[in-house]
C-alpha cells in the first residue's frame, strides 16, 4: 500500500510506532499515578513519611523506585506531582533518575540479558544511585535555578485548593483521578509523539555504522554509546537486550553508560521535562547526568 515511499521513510515509521506502541501503557500508568498522588496525596502527608535531613532525604528517593517502580515513559508526570505536593525536590528527582533502574522488572531483564550475570545487573543499579545521589545533592545545596514552570506552579495551586477545600465523596475521588490521569495524558502525550519521531528519524537517518566503527578510546566509545542512548530512546525494560548485543564490540564500561544513560535520559523523555520543567534547570541536569555517567563508566 505505502510501497511508494522510500525504504527510509517505511523503515522511520516502524521505528516510531513501536517506540509509541512500547512506551504508551507506560506514560498511561504513570498519568493514573499522578492522577491519585493529585487527589489522594498532601503535604500533610508528605511531611509524616520524609525525613527533614536533606541527604536522607536523596537515599529515600533513590530506593523508592524499588517500592513504587515506573518506566522512564511515565516516570515525568509522577515526578511533577510529588514537586507540587510538597515532596522535596532532591527526594523527586532521586526518584526519578533511580526508579526506572531499581526495580525488580529492569533488574531482572537486565540479568537475564547479559546470560544470568550479576555483574551488569549490579554495576547498573550502583551507577544510578551514584547519579541520582550527585544529581539530589546538586538540587539540595548547590541549584539555584526554578525547576517548575511559573504558570504551571500557579495553576496547581488552584487547583489544590479546590480539591482540598472540598470534601468529596469515593466516587468523585476516583472520577477526579481519571480526570486528571486523562487530560495529563493528552497532554503528555503529544511530547512523547514528538519525541518519538525526533528518535526515529534519528535512527535511520544517523550514521551509525560510521559511529560503530570508532571504538578505539574508551572515552569516545563511552560518548558513543550515551548519544546512541539519547537517539535510540528505548524503554528501560527492554534496553538491556541491545546493551547486551554492544558488549563485544564496544567492551563493559561504554555498555554500562549506555544502561545507566538510556532510562535517565533520551528524547521523549527530554521533551516530557520541557514541558513541567524550565529550560535552564534542565539542560543544567542533563549536562550534570552526562559527565557523571561519563565518570561513572569510565572508572568501572
Amino acid at each position: 500500500m505505502f510501497t511508494f515511499l522510500p525504504h527510509s521513510i517505511l523503515q522511520m515509521a516502524t521505528i516510531f510506532l513501536s517506540i509509541v506502541i512500547e512506551a504508551l501503557p507506560f506514560v498511561l500508568l504513570g498519568c493514573l499515578i499522578s492522577g491519585a498522588l493529585q487527589v489522594f496525596l498532601t503535604p500533610q502527608r508528605v511531611k509524616k513519611i520524609l525525613p527533614k535531613n536533606k541527604f536522607l532525604g536523596i537515599l529515600v528517593g533513590c530506593v523508592l523506585g524499588f517500592f513504587f517502580p515506573s518506566c522512564e515513559c511515565g516516570i515525568v508526570p509522577i515526578v511533577n506531582q510529588f514537586v507540587k505536593k510538597g515532596v522535596s525536590e532532591h527526594t523527586a528527582f532521586a526518584f526519578m533518575l533511580t526508579a526506572p533502574i531499581v526495580n525488580p522488572i529492569v533488574i531482572f531483564s537486565t540479568y537475564i540479558a547479559f546470560s544470568n550475570s550479576v555483574k551488569f545487573a549490579l554495576l547498573r543499579v550502583v551507577g544510578s544511585f551514584f547519579v541520582a545521589i550527585i544529581i539530589g545533592s546538586w538540587i539540595a545545596y548547590f541549584n539555584h535555578t526554578t525547576i517548575l514552570k511559573k504558570q504551571l506552579a500557579a495553576s496547581d495551586t488552584q487547583e489544590h485548593d479546590h480539591h482540598h477545600h472540598a470534601k468529596l465523596s469515593g466516587k468523585q475521588k476516583a472520577v477526579d483521578v481519571l480526570l486528571h490521569a486523562l487530560d495529563e495524558f493528552f497532554d503528555t502525550g503529544r511530547y512523547l509523539m514528538f519525541g518519538g519521531l525526533i528518535a526515529s528519524a534519528m535512527q535511520v537517518f544517523l550514521p551509525t555504522s560510521v559511529l560503530l566503527t570508532v571504538t578505539s578510546s574508551k572515552l569516545l566509545a563511552i560518548a558513543l554509546l550515551i548519544l546512541l542512548a539519547l537517539t535510540m530512546s528505548l524503554c528501560s525494560e527492554a534496553d538491556a537486550f541491545v546493551g547486551s548485543s554492544l558488549l563485544s564490540l564496544f567492551g563493559t564500561a561504554p555498555v554500562v553508560a549506555f544502561l545507566v544513560y538510556g532510562p535517565m535520559v533520551d528524547i521523549k523523555n527530554l521533551l516530557m521535562m520541557k514541558r513541567y520543567f524550565g529550560t535552564r534547570f534542565v539542560l543544567a541536569m542533563v549536562g550534570l547526568i552526562t559527565l557523571s555517567v561519563t565518570c561513572y563508566a569510565f572508572i568501572v
